[in-house]
């Protein structure tokens, strides 16, 4: 055995009880949150547990609340597109310049929240902070409804950026302590279908409240004030039910040791509320972290700016504002799909890397109709909008791929911090493409996303590789070595980089 293997296996050799019983504070400090509460289960009898039976019950109880949270946080922060053509601007006297401003300022704050949510959601109990966010992000939402000028929304969306950025990261991190890393794909998708969703629903909810005519509130005012209420009741159901970990579920005695132990497999623990700054350095020396980001920005830049002006650039076409809220539902259904295709076969096939590959190669093929086709083929620039949609669900496969392969739950929490705060610069970058100049037909702004998306594609396949030799290399370190195991190093909070047995998916 090498040194450094020895090293690793002096740092996971379990602690026994009696020195558990005696400086417990120290074992959980040191360990995973999820050894801890194994060695005080010892009795639990799981061998006639039914492992489907027990995931189909931590779906039903999980799954539709992360559901709600991220269909709830895309249409409440999508609400200013749809609010636009329903006469936002005219109202609060803004010029095409300001509204870009505006949708930018929300990223500005979820960007540089994300530290903050990453260091706050490891001391809090993690669906309770998620609870309290969604609730605080809907109050800030139905304010939007007070405002009457440039500067009131201003300041309402960069709030509103703060506290939504708490959601991915949380769900994200509660997604990874229930599921193996072969059903995080799938569990991914089902709750990031909440963007297709809330296109869906906020494409419906705009042109309902079109009909709306009273003059002395106005149709956005109303639709703002309603979602706001919907949210802040979501969050309180959130915090009433959602359990914070398998540890603290309502779940049997036998049930939770279950659930916890099946997850060895992943190698990146559940649980550890010490913040540890050697895992925070490792994270951002690793070059592979620094792919990622390039990743995220390049498959998302394109992302925020049709997101914030896919209406917009419906209505251009030479739509009616009723005409292009509906037009719309298409691109929520188109995401839909796209996302549960390529996680089905991220997760089945462990390809992850080629799954955003295939992602974002029909959206240079959108942005090419949107950009060069003329002014006159409205159908096949619609076309164009419909598949930049397709490489919409790109961020979702990056979750997953990040929640697979970074273990150590400070390391996870700030990877995932990363990745949102990348998401989060893309989506500041994004809108100011389009230009108020450009306009109508934003032609830099489209070739752009051609440009961004065919770095990211390359990017991903580098990556890829990456992790495949370096799985090659631990194979061969292995075999040459002749490691054993050692018992639950799966849950002592170890690194990816740290735990010899770890390999990457890919």
């Amino acid at each position: 055995m090498s040194k450094d293997v020895e090293t690793i296996a002096h740092a996971t050799r379990p602690v026994e009880p009696p020195i558990l019983e005696t400086n417990e504070k120290l074992a959980i400090h040191e360990v995973d949150g999820a050894l801890a509460f194994l060695r005080n289960e010892v009795d639990a009898s799981i061998a006639d547990l039914d492992e489907k039976e027990l995931v189909r019950r931590i779906d039903f109880r999980i799954m539709p609340l992360l559901f709600g949270v991220y269909v709830l946080q895309y249409i409440d922060k999508s609400l200013i597109n749809y609010a636009n053509v329903m006469g936002l601007s005219k109202d609060t006297n803004m010029s095409a310049a300001d509204f870009s401003y505006l949708a930018t300022f929300f990223y500005v704050t979820f960007a540089v929240f994300q530290p903050v949510h990453a260091y706050l959601m490891q001391k809090f109990p993690t669906a309770k902070y998620l609870a309290v966010n969604v609730v605080l992000w809907g109050v800030i939402l139905a304010v939007h409804s007070s405002c009457h000028n440039f500067s009131g929304l201003i300041v309402v969306r960069l709030l509103l950026g703060v506290f939504e950025a708490s959601s991915a990261p949380c769900l994200i991190l509660i997604t990874g302590m229930w599921y193996k890393r072969e059903e995080q794909p799938l569990r991914v998708a089902i709750w990031y279908l909440g963007v297709g969703a809330g296109t869906i629903v906020g494409a419906l909810a705009s042109f309902g409240f079109q009909h709306y005519t009273d003059k002395s509130f106005k149709s956005w005012q109303i639709m703002f004030l309603v979602f706001g209420i919907v949210t802040a009741a979501w969050g309180i159901v959130v915090f009433l039910i959602l359990p914070d970990s398998p540890m603290a579920s309502r779940f049997n005695h036998n049930e939770k040791v279950f659930a916890i132990e099946r997850l060895r497999e992943n190698r990146t623990g559940i649980e550890n509320k010490t913040f540890k700054r050697e895992q925070l350095s490792e994270t951002m020396l690793d070059p592979r972290t620094w792919l990622i980001v390039v990743i995220v920005i390049a498959g998302n830049v394109p992302t925020g700016a049709c997101g914030t002006y896919s209406s917009t650039l419906i209505k251009g076409f030479g739509y009616t504002p009723k005409q292009s809220a509906l037009l719309n539902i298409p691109s929520g259904a188109i995401s839909m799909i796209a996302v549960l295709s390529a996680s089905w076969y991220a997760g089945k096939f462990n390809n992850r890397g080629y799954g955003i590959v295939a992602l974002l190669l029909p959206g240079v093929l959108g942005g090419g109709l949107m950009a060069f086709l003329p002014k006159s083929d409205k159908a096949g620039k619609l076309a164009g909008i419909y598949l930049t949609q397709v490489f919409g669900p790109n961020l979702s496969m990056m979750y997953s791929w990040a929640a697979a392969n970074y273990a150590g739950h400070t390391k996870k929490i700030s990877v995932n911090a990363t990745i949102l705060f990348a998401y989060g610069a893309s989506n500041i970058i994004g809108p100011l493409t389009f230009t108020g100049y450009t306009a109508p037909d934003y032609i830099p702004a489209k070739v752009a996303i051609m440009a961004c998306l065919s770095l990211g594609i390359v990017t991903a396949l580098v990556l890829r590789y990456w992790y495949f030799w370096e799985n090659k290399r631990r194979d061969r370190v292995a075999a040459a070595e002749g490691y054993v195991h050692v018992p639950d190093a799966e849950f002592m909070d170890l690194t990816d980089k740290q735990n010899p047995e770890f390999r990457y998916a890919l």
